[in-house]
């Protein structure tokens, strides 16, 4: 089983990760994150769970909710954009110019029935529009490119100048193009996208999806990919439009149409990082091996802040029979729990994103609005993850005793095997 992971599921995974594309969606999208951090923080001030607060707050919310607004209501837009010039990067196309084909593009897509900018669309509901559209717009453009079909200045233009005109062609076929399908046909390119898409959301947004989601990221980074990265491009749009859904709901004191968003694993899986390995930590610094009780004390302070590469790579999780079980069911179980406990109402649902380096507890009380039964089961998650990795950190303990006791590896084999 394990030959048949190694040899035929990792190198597909990697493909996938390894796409030009998917990176550059990837890396695209990366640049939302500031403005929805931003844009929490104001809602955040706005909405502490604190009567006297609130009461103090309450005649300025329009004035704080300015910047949410805009920043969640042009989570599209800035998606077009990072996009565009990420994919004109990682094509080899001149991602500027690219950059902003892909924003008049997008814009034109999702004009409203009285072809008027909608605005609507330039928030989260347009992050799938902007994906294809940028998908588009380079596509279009390297084949213009690859084949000469430009408008070459003479030599002594000034590199801007001439690099505008290189790109007049392709941004004519490919507004052009838009028009008609939006304009002239009347086809609403957002309405249909997010038609295509819904059962792609409705399957993350799930606890199987979270569940497969999980699994997949896991299993990537026990074979030293990086899992995150490798998924991103396919799960990000999808969990930062459920985070701007419940956002909006929030504001409007409607109940959160979703459980899993962006943020949710930060808060509620990744405890220490991904794998939840902050139990590993903690079981490391107990041991009555010295090497893993120095990695245990000087990965502490990173662990808390959620970055677990020192024990990733340092312990090693990757490649490693052993580690790799609690290092994948981990999150799984109690992701799970808390997903069927945010369903269940117990616990709040994730309403604001929160950097990602917000310590256990902490994070789980900001990102659910101050919710304390949300706080209480990120502690108890901590503890979870702890007993979760003891029996394995107690074998690979074993071992590594057993051979500072100067065994052989076949023997060290044999006698952990009994355990």
């Amino acid at each position: 089983m394990s030959k048949i992971f190694e040899n035929k599921i990792i190198p597909v995974l990697f493909k996938i990760g390894q796409n030009k594309r998917l990176i550059a969606i990837r890396n695209g999208l990366s640049i939302t994150v500031p403005f929805t951090i931003i844009g929490s923080f104001f809602l955040i001030i706005g909405n502490l769970p604190v009567q006297a607060w609130m009461d103090f707050i309450s005649p300025y919310s329009e004035i704080l909710n300015a910047p949410v607004n805009v920043t969640f209501g042009m989570l599209g837009l800035i998606s077009a954009i990072g996009i565009g010039y990420y994919m004109g990067k990682e094509l080899e196309v001149e991602p500027i110019s690219n950059a902003l084909i892909t924003l008049v593009a997008f814009l034109l897509a999702t004009l409203s029935e009285e072809n008027t900018l909608n605005i609507e669309s330039l928030g989260a509901v347009g992050m799938f529009t902007a994906i294809i559209v940028s998908l588009f717009t380079v596509e279009v453009y390297r084949f213009f490119i690859r084949n000469n079909i430009t408008i070459k200045m003479p030599d002594g233009v000034p590199p801007a100048v001439a690099q505008s005109f290189i790109s007049l062609i392709p941004a004519f076929v490919i507004i052009t193009a838009i028009w008609i399908i939006r304009v002239i046909l009347g086809v609403d390119l957002n309405a249909v996208i997010q038609i295509v898409f819904q059962p792609l959301v409705f399957g993350i947004d799930s606890l199987p999806g979270l569940i497969i989601t999980s699994l997949i990221v896991c299993l990537l980074w026990s074979a030293g990919i990086h899992g995150d990265h490798a998924l991103a491009g396919i799960v990000t749009p999808i969990v930062l439009s459920n985070l701007a859904a419940n956002m909006a709901a929030f504001q409007a004191g409607t109940p959160l149409p979703h459980i899993v968003v962006e943020g949710f694993g930060l808060v509620f899986m990744s405890i220490g990082g991904t794998g939840a390995t902050i139990g590993l930590v903690l079981n490391m610094m107990r041991s009555k091996v010295k090497s893993y009780k120095s990695l245990g004390r000087l990965s502490l302070p990173s662990a808390v802040f959620n970055i677990n590469e020192p024990v990733i790579f340092g312990f090693p999780i990757v490649m490693n029979p052993i580690m790799m079980i609690p290092f994948i069911i981990t999150p799984v179980i109690i992701g799970s729990f808390a997903y069927v406990l945010t369903k269940l109402e117990i616990i709040g649902a994730v309403v604001f994103l929160v950097p990602w380096t917000t310590p256990p507890v902490i994070g789980a009380y900001l990102a659910t609005n101050g919710n304390i039964p949300a706080a209480i089961f990120s502690a108890l998650s901590v503890v979870a993850s702890y007993f979760i990795y003891l029996p394995f950190f107690k074998v690979a303990e074993k071992k590594q005793l057993l051979l500072e006791q100067g065994e052989t590896e076949e023997e060290v084999i044999a006698e952990v095997s009994n355990i």
